[in-house]
C-alpha cells in the first residue's frame, strides 16, 4: 500500500496539531507538510505535491478559497479539502466554485475528517450532511448576486492584494509581499477600487470583511 501524502494548512497551531494527530492515526497516512497561511500552502503544495491538502478558510495573507484556486491549477492532482467555521450557502457554493472537493465544518471534523480525506483520496468529493444541505437549498433557490457577480471579475492578483490591504498592508508592503513594483501594487489597487465601486481603503476592508476575505 502505498502512503498517502497529506498537507495541512491553518493559521493556528493547535489545530494543526489536532489534524496531525487525526490524520496519522490512520495507518499509510503521513503528514508531509504544514502551513500557516494560503500562499504557504500553494508553496508547499509545488514542492511537496501532496495528494490531499487540508485547507482552512480563514488564514492571513492569502485566505484558503483563493489558495485553493490557486492550488488547483498549479497542482490538479492534489484534491483540496476545506475545513471552516463557517455553514452558510454562500461559502458552500464558493468552496466548489474554486475546485475544492470536499468541504467539512470544524466543528465536525473529529468525526468526519477522517471519512473525508478517504474519500478525496479516491478522488470522490466529501460534504458533511449539514453541508449537503445548504448546497441542496442553496441550488434550488439560487439567485443572481451582484455582488459574487463583480467577485468572479478580480485577477488573481487583484484578489491577493484585496486581502494583504484589508489586513493593514500598505502599498509598499503589498509590493514587497507580491514581488513587484510599488506602483504596480498602487495600479492593481486604483483597478480593484473601481471594479468594486469603493472609494478607499476603509472601504475595501468593509467589503473584505462583509465578504468573509478576512476575518474581523
Amino acid at each position: 500500500m502505498s502512503t498517502l501524502k497529506v498537507l495541512i494548512a491553518d493559521d493556528h497551531a493547535v489545530v494543526r496539531k489536532g489534524l496531525r494527530m487525526l490524520i496519522e492515526e490512520h495507518p499509510g497516512w503521513q503528514i508531509c507538510g504544514e502551513a500557516r497561511s494560503g500562499r504557504e500552502a500553494i508553496e508547499k503544495t509545488i514542492e511537496l505535491t501532496p495528494d490531499v491538502a487540508v485547507i482552512d478558510i480563514s488564514m492571513p495573507d492569502l485566505n484558503g478559497l483563493e489558495a485553493t484556486r490557486q492550488i488547483r491549477k498549479a497542482s490538479p492532482r492534489t484534491e483540496v479539502l476545506v475545513i471552516t467555521h463557517h455553514d452558510s450557502d454562500e461559502m458552500a457554493a464558493e468552496v466548489l466554485e474554486v475546485g475544492a472537493r470536499g468541504y467539512v465544518l470544524k466543528s465536525d471534523s473529529d468525526r468526519d475528517l477522517v471519512n473525508a480525506v478517504e474519500a478525496l483520496s479516491q478522488h470522490k468529493p466529501f460534504f458533511t450532511s449539514r453541508v449537503t444541505e445548504i448546497l441542496l437549498e442553496h441550488r434550488g433557490s439560487r439567485t443572481t448576486d451582484p455582488a459574487a457577480s463583480v467577485r468572479k471579475q478580480l485577477t488573481t492578483r487583484e484578489r491577493e492584494i484585496l486581502q494583504l490591504l484589508a489586513e493593514g498592508k500598505t502599498a509598499k508592503e503589498v509590493a514587497s509581499i507580491l514581488g513587484i513594483a510599488t506602483k504596480t501594487s498602487d495600479t492593481h489597487r486604483t483597478n480593484l477600487m473601481r471594479k468594486l465601486n469603493v472609494h478607499s481603503v476603509a472601504e475595501l476592508v468593509r467589503y473584505a470583511i462583509r465578504n468573509r476575505i478576512v476575518e474581523p
